[in-house]
C-alpha cells in the first residue's frame, strides 16, 4: 500500500564558539540529543539524526541529508543559545513541517549550587546548558519570515513530563499524513443521483491529502466475481460465520452470493493496490452487476476491518475521512443521524452498509433484508453498535470556497436500545446535550455523513490539520 515508510528528521543546535570556552558543554548537549533520539526513535523507528548543528556548513550538510533521506517531518531540539543563519539551511530547501523543541533538562537550575560555584566561566557553561528557551523567539521569527510552517513543544526532557505525549501526537499525526500522501482510494460506481452534499472535487482532495485516485467500474468486479471457486466461497462463508454473528434467517445462498462478492472485492483491492474505497451502483438492468452490487456489505465490512474503510453512496470525502480515523488505529465506521431520543439526550446514529468489526461492541450480526431502502436489491446486511465509551466524530467538509476543513467531536457512545434493523447503530451522547451538539455540528455545513472512532483523540486531528495545512474545527460538544 504504501510504498515508503514514515521518516523523521531530527537536528540539535548550538554554537561553535561555545565549545573552546566552555568545557564540556559539546558533550553534555550531545548527550540531552541523544536523549531526545532514543525517545522518539521508541515512538517511530525511522529517526533521521542530523547530530548537534553549530555552524552554516553543517546546516547546509543537515539540510541535504534530510532531502536525500526524504523526511516527513523535522524535530529540531534545541539545547541551548544558536544562531537563526545555522537553523535555517537545515530546513530550508527540505519543505516539511518543523516542530521546535524547547526541552530544558530539568525542571529548575539549582539555584543554590549554581550560585556557589567560584567559577564565572563554569557558571556561564552551566546557565548555557539550561538556555534552550533563548533563541527560540529568533528562530520563530526567521521561520515566519521566510514561510516555514512550524510549531513548538516546549518542556522537560524527563519522560514523564507532559512535552512527550504532545511528541507523540505529532509522531502520529505525521504517520497518518503519510498514510494519507500515499493512499489509492477507488471510486467504484457512481454518485447517489440528488444527494448533492457528498458530492466533491477530486482533485482539492489531491490537494489537501495527497495520495492517488483510482475511477473504477463496477463491471470489472462483476467479472471478478465469475472467476471465484467453489472452494474459495466455501472457506469464505466459513470466515462469515466465525467473524459475524450470522442470523437463523439468512440463507445460505445468499451468504455465498457475499462470499463469491468478498473474494472478489479482495482482488480488486490487490489489483489497485488500494488503501480505502467508496461505492455506489444502481445496478438496473444490468443482473450481474445488480447481483454484485446487492452482495456487497459483508465483504466491504471485511475490507473496512482490515485497513481499507470503504464508504457507501460513493461518498468520497468520508473514505476519506474513515481512512484518517482508521490510520489513528480508531475504527473509522460510517454513519449518520438516525433519529434523536430526546428523553435519553442521546443522538441515535449508524448507517446502511458496511460497518467496522473492530470497533462494534460484541459480534457484528448478519441480518437478511427483503429490500435495500432507497436502492435497488436485497441481500445480507450488518447491524453492530460502536463500543461503549469515548468516541469521535470526524467529517472532511468542503467549503463554498472549495477549500478542505475537518470538523471533529468527541462523545461518548452508551448503552440502551438501538433500532434492529440491519444496520450499524448507536446512541451518543455529547456533553452539551443532543439539541446543542446538532445545532452547532450542522452550522459549519458538513455532508449528512461522518466517520465515527473510538476513543477521544480530537487533540491529534488538530496536530494532523496543521501538517496539511487544512483547518480544523472542534465543535463544542
Amino acid at each position: 500500500m504504501q510504498p515508503t515508510v514514515l521518516k523523521i528528521g531530527l537536528f540539535g543546535i548550538g554554537l561553535d564558539a561555545y565549545w573552546e570556552q566552555f568545557e564540556g558543554l559539546q558533550q553534555r548537549l550531545e548527550s540531552y540529543l541523544g536523549i531526545v533520539e532514543t525517545r522518539i526513535a521508541a515512538i517511530h523507528g525511522e529517526v533521521v539524526n542530523a547530530g548537534l548543528v553549530d555552524t552554516v556548513d553543517k546546516a547546509f550538510a543537515a539540510g541535504s541529508l534530510f532531502r536525500r533521506e526524504e523526511v516527513d517531518l523535522i524535530f529540531l531540539y534545541v539545547t541551548t543559545y544558536a544562531l537563526s543563519s545555522t537553523v535555517l539551511p537545515a530546513v530550508q530547501r527540505t519543505k516539511v513541517p518543523v516542530i521546535i523543541l524547547n526541552l530544558a533538562p530539568g525542571s529548575h537550575i539549582d539555584y543554590t549550587t549554581f550560585n556557589a560555584m567560584d567559577d564565572r566561566t563554569r557558571m556561564t557553561g552551566e546557565w548555557l546548558a539550561w538556555c534552550s528557551a533563548c533563541p527560540v523567539p529568533e528562530i520563530a521569527n526567521v521561520f515566519k519570515r521566510t514561510g516555514i510552517p512550524f510549531h513548538q513543544i516546549t518542556g522537560r526532557l524527563q519522560e514523564e513530563d507532559p512535552c512527550w505525549n504532545e511528541i507523540r501526537e505529532w509522531v502520529q499525526a505525521a504517520k497518518v499524513a503519510h498514510t494519507m500522501a500515499n493512499n489509492r482510494l477507488g471510486c467504484l460506481g457512481h454518485y447517489y443521483s440528488g444527494m448533492l452534499d457528498i458530492y466533491t472535487d477530486l482533485t482539492q482532495q489531491y490537494a489537501a491529502f495527497g495520495g492517488h485516485m483510482e475511477l473504477l467500474e463496477v463491471d470489472e468486479l462483476s467479472a471478478l466475481r465469475k472467476d471465484v471457486s467453489e472452494k474459495e466461497i466455501s472457506e469464505r462463508v466459513a470466515l462469515f460465520k466465525e467473524l459475524f454473528e450470522v442470523q437463523a434467517d439468512c440463507l445460505e445462498t445468499e451468504l455465498q452470493r457475499a462470499a463469491r462478492t468478498s473474494v472478489a472485492l479482495d482482488r480488486l483491492v490487490a489489483r489497485y493496490k488500494l488503501g480505502s474505497m467508496a461505492y455506489y451502483y444502481k445496478g438496473t438492468g444490468n443482473m450481474d452487476n445488480e447481483d454484485t452490487m446487492s452482495s456487497i456489505i459483508l465483504g466491504n465490512s471485511l475490507l473496512t476491518a482490515n485497513g481499507v474503510p470503504v464508504a457507501g453512496e460513493y461518498e468520497i470525502k468520508n473514505a476519506q475521512a474513515m481512512k484518517i480515523m482508521d490510520s489513528f488505529d480508531a475504527g473509522g465506521s460510517f454513519t449518520e443521524y438516525y433519529a434523536m431520543d430526546f428523553e435519553d439526550d442521546v443522538v441515535l446514529m449508524g448507517h446502511d452498509g458496511p460497518g467496522h468489526l473492530a470497533i462494534a461492541e460484541g459480534k457484528t450480526k448478519v441480518r437478511p433484508l427483503v429490500v435495500y431502502h432507497g436502492k435497488v436489491g436485497k441481500g445480507l446486511s450488518v447491524e453492530m453498535s460502536v463500543k461503549h465509551g469515548p468516541v469521535t466524530l470526524l467529517s472532511v467538509v468542503e467549503t463554498k470556497e472549495g477549500r478542505l476543513l475537518l470538523l471533529v467531536a468527541e462523545a461518548e457512545s452508551v448503552p440502551g436500545p438501538i433500532l434492529q434493523i440491519g444496520n450499524t447503530n448507536s446512541r451518543y451522547r455529547f456533553p452539551s446535550g443532543a439539541r446543542n451538539f446538532i445545532n452547532s455540528w450542522n452550522s459549519y455545513g458538513p455532508a449528512h455523513h461522518c466517520a465515527i472512532g473510538i476513543g477521544h483523540i480530537a487533540s491529534k486531528i488538530e496536530k494532523l490539520g496543521k501538517l496539511l495545512d487544512v483547518k480544523v474545527v472542534l465543535v463544542a460538544t
